[in-house]
């Protein structure tokens, strides 16, 4: 059947100041995104869809996905302002999409596997693609029950550099997600996690599960997004900086009972690029996973 990876890369990256996918992490000018494509390769992927913003698309053929050619098949997604449910009109003023839920309901038309989603400059771990592509295999696509994700302990997702936003889960005994709240400025402080919100620091567990958007869904998410996407341009589909978000979307199928989530426990430790000064660390990360023989030094050999 083969499965699909959806990678989001319409962000600009604002925080890390430049395309931040594109920026090389090995000496051979492979990025974070080359790794991730390797992984879901060898967890047995068989096509991968980006979803890019128009104005980056040459910068991506040039220098990423011109790799990939007699390896795996490749399409693009442009993630457009414009392109919204029939008989909704966006705010001519808006300048940015819509978010991480837009970014998915997006590729509707191109994809008709089982599929992963994740975030273009996020380093997930081979164990994370071969837990998601376990799971996926098992499911057929018109299966709207059995959602999936990977579930990261917070204490591994991490910046030394600065506070990150998370989805943090609440999780049942039978390993379903019952909820996922998305918390900001979450950051180490001494020998304790806590996150910031309104002047008040709460601690957080280094063992809490925790989303870094990367789900195992099924064509038939596709939808409870466009629904849910519907719903939210009512309320608020006119304002210039308003974003749907996917894990509102897993949050309302959950609180619908439409589909279970469950979550895929991982070791692996994340790590990204979210300020210019966490660079050096994923070159250093790489370096070692290439040394314990995880990685082959080049990814990519045409």
């Amino acid at each position: 059947m083969g499965l699909t990876l959806l990678v989001m890369a319409a962000g600009m990256g604002s925080r890390f100041g430049g395309l931040k996918q594109l920026s090389p992490i090995n000496n051979f000018n492979e990025t974070i995104i080359d790794y991730s494509v390797f992984d879901a390769k060898r967890a047995g992927f068989t096509k991968v869809v980006f979803v890019i913003r128009k104005e980056f698309e040459s910068d991506f053929k040039n220098q990423i996905t011109h790799k990939y050619k007699n390896h795996i098949e490749v399409d693009f997604v442009y993630q457009d302002t414009n392109d919204l449910p029939q008989n909704f009109n966006t705010n001519p003023n808006r300048e940015k999409p819509w978010g991480t839920g837009h970014a998915i309901w997006c590729c509707r038309k191109y994809i008709t596997q089982n599929f992963a989603v994740i975030n273009a400059d996020d380093f997930y771990g081979s164990e994370s693609f071969k837990v998601i592509a376990k799971y996926l295999n098992i499911l057929t696509p018109s299966e709207l029950k059995n959602q999936s994700m990977v579930g990261y302990k917070l204490i591994n997702t991490l910046s030394d550099n600065g506070s990150v936003s998370r989805g943090i889960c609440t999780v049942n005994s039978e390993q379903q997600v019952t909820s996922i709240t998305e918390r900001t400025q979450i950051e180490k402080k001494g020998d304790t996690i806590v996150f910031t919100e309104d002047d008040k620091e709460t601690i957080l567990g280094a063992e809490d599960i925790t989303s870094m958007n990367m789900f195992g869904l099924t064509p038939a998410t596709f939808e409870a997004f466009e629904n849910d996407f519907k719903s939210f341009l009512t309320e608020r589909g006119s304002e210039l900086k308003s974003e749907f978000y996917l894990p509102t979307v897993i949050n309302n199928l959950i609180a619908r009972n439409q589909s279970g989530v469950t979550v895929l426990p991982t070791n692996s430790k994340w790590f990204g690029m979210t300020y210019k000064e966490d660079k050096a660390i994923v070159e250093n990360n790489i370096k070692k996973l290439t040394k314990s023989g995880e990685y082959p030094e080049k990814l990519w050999n045409n």
